[in-house]
């Protein structure tokens, strides 16, 4: 029986059978910092230009707070992005920014920025 080869996208992790259930927090989870604990909530980052480039999009959403993580989501068989991505701020950052960045332009597109939500399961082909 052969294996499916490990993918190198972030996609991935969301498609493995071995990866625990999301639950519905999913796009908040906390960090400490120090003596408090941060909020941080994942956003979807819709409608980006073909060549965007993580680095573009830390720098874009910068601008609202730290960013924490980027990921621009790639097909798994052409390694070309597929137009959206995730982007990580703390709580209060990324709800200015989905305020704020939603329908503004990046590089010629209007962007589609909302909270991230859960990905409903597919059930996977086995054949």
């Amino acid at each position: 029986m052969a294996t499916e080869p490990a993918r190198q996208d972030a996609v991935s992790l969301r498609d493995d059978a071995e990866a625990p259930a999301l639950s519905p927090e999913t796009s908040s989870c906390c960090r400490a910092i120090g003596r408090g604990v941060v909020g941080l909530k994942k956003i979807y980052v819709g409608n980006l230009p073909w060549r965007a480039t993580e680095a573009e999009l830390q720098d874009y959403f910068s601008t609202f707070g730290e960013v924490q993580s980027v990921a621009i989501i790639t097909d798994r068989e052409t390694g070309r992005s597929r137009g959206f991505g995730f982007v990580e701020l703390e709580d209060s950052a990324a709800d200015k920014a989905v305020a704020e960045a939603d329908g503004k332009d990046f590089g010629g597109r209007p962007l589609r920025v909302n909270e991230a939500r859960e990905r409903e399961r597919r059930p996977r082909d086995r054949h």
